[in-house]
């Protein structure tokens, strides 16, 4: 492995040349688990970082699928996925902010640095941005190379399973917080992982009833364990105005849409009561016919697209998320599988019953 010089690594581990690794290895659907892949080198201002865990999401089924998404945006032959935990095993020359053994997740959003959006705290919608997973190299392997300002050192009261889902976490919590829910009544359309950790984001943030929809009877009995006041079937035909009428009659203040669903989206917002606010998150698999006239300009509703997380002051806001006794994240890790189960891994992410499937990697 190719360290950058003055690299610091583990003084009781030796780092191999090469890793296995999950990689995008044609322009066709599926991934190549690769035991040969070289373990990635550091330049001084990077740290590298042995996986323990890594979970899969919806960006990495697109990639898996090589939908027409990930065909123009990822390159072939790189190494996927974006959520992980794990611990630092070699730092740069230069790197101050954390040492070898820190256990870190990973923030994977890489901005250029010197856009007016970075230099102004948005670095996480720079126009530029690198994902890790996507545009470089990322953590379904042994080992990762991110930035070390990237390295989330995560707190030791955090379980390693919970620590794989800061990003989800940061995601939902950026949402919530973007939505502005204190002291008012949320909907919350989708109850998947994201939808359910943004009901209790919510609920965290001081919202003051909080209604969440969804299709899965099962997710929307955790929705209820994780905060909702009141739950919805998304395929009843009246859940429009039994959202409006769960939320105060008015229809809820606040819409956070966590599900991409077309319905969802035009849905909760003629849930939504004049004059609020809906974040919006998940992403459509195709454009969304919208009445702009009746669902916003005359309700005066603000809408605000969310990407990604604050880098990095959602960190500090999940982190004291995690501190404050939230509800018990392991209800929603419902598969765990070793990195070479991958195929099954991917799989059961169509399925209803499974949430948030993380693969146990473990590097040497």
């Amino acid at each position: 492995m190719s360290l950058a010089a003055g690299a610091k690594r583990s003084s009781s581990l030796e780092i191999p040349q090469a890793m296995a690794a999950l990689r995008k290895a044609g322009a066709a659907p599926g991934l190549t688990f690769d035991r040969k892949t070289p373990v990635p080198g550091i330049g001084p201002a990077e740290v590298l970082v042995a996986v323990d865990y890594a979970g899969i999401c919806g960006t990495d089924k697109h990639i898996y699928d090589w939908d027409p998404w990930s065909a123009a945006r990822v390159p072939v032959g790189i190494v996927t996925g974006h959520e992980f935990v794990g611990r630092v095993v070699a730092i740069g020359a230069a790197v101050r902010s954390v040492s070898v053994g820190d256990r870190v997740s990973g923030e994977g959003h890489i901005g250029c640095g010197h856009c007016t959006l970075c230099r102004t705290g948005s670095a996480h919608i720079c126009p530029s941005i690198d994902i890790i997973g996507v545009d470089r190299d990322g953590c379904f392997a042994e080992y990762v190379a991110l930035p070390a300002e990237n390295a989330w050192p995560t707190a030791s009261f955090v379980p390693d399973r919970w620590a794989a889902l800061m990003d989800p976490l940061g995601n939902a919590v950026h949402a919530v917080s973007e939505a502005q829910v204190s002291g008012r009544s949320v909907l919350v359309t989708g109850s998947g992982v994201i939808g359910l950790l943004a009901v209790a984001a919510a609920r965290f943030l001081g919202a003051s009833r909080v209604v969440a929809t969804d299709v899965e009877d099962h997710r929307l009995e955790l929705a209820r364990r994780f905060g909702a006041d009141a739950t919805l079937r998304a395929d009843d035909a009246g859940w429009v105005s039994e959202a409006r009428r769960a939320a105060g009659g008015d229809g809820p203040e606040v819409l956070v849409e966590m599900s991409g669903h077309p319905d969802a989206v035009i849905g909760g917002l003629a849930a939504l009561r004049n004059g609020g606010r809906a974040a919006l998150l998940g992403l459509p698999a195709r454009p969304v016919a919208l009445d702009l006239a009746e669902a916003v300009i005359f309700k005066g509703t603000t809408l605000v697209g969310v990407n990604g997380r604050e880098m990095f002051a959602t960190w500090y806001e999940v982190e004291r998320f995690l501190a404050s006794s939230p509800p018990d994240l392991d209800a929603l890790i419902t598969h765990v599988l070793p990195l070479e189960r991958y195929e099954e891994a991917f799989a059961l992410g169509g399925r209803p019953e499974a949430l948030k499937v993380l693969l146990e990697i473990g590097a040497p």
